[in-house]
């Protein structure tokens, strides 16, 4: 009641065969090793890239504004 035995591993193989084909399993295989090709070539990349620098968030401004059109109680003020 152990592991598989090398009978077993052979009738999994050719049920692998049966279902996905030969051709099949070849194309699959190739997709993979085109996806860490990619994958490699982007780790790379990082590390060569600099660093941006983080981006510089503008300083809030004293004076709240509005939307045109709608009036705060300093534009009231302003009015009087």
């Amino acid at each position: 009641m152990g592991g598989f035995s090398l009978v077993h591993w052979i009738i999994v193989l050719v049920v692998v065969l049966l279902l996905f084909g030969r051709g099949r399993i070849s194309e699959i295989m190739g997709d993979f090793g085109k996806g860490i090709k990619s994958f490699k070539q982007g780790i790379a990349d990082e590390e060569t890239k600099p660093a941006a620098p983080p981006a510089q968030i503008p300083a809030p401004s004293a004076e709240p504004t509005a939307a045109p059109g709608v009036e705060t109680a300093a534009s009231k003020t302003e009015q009087k």
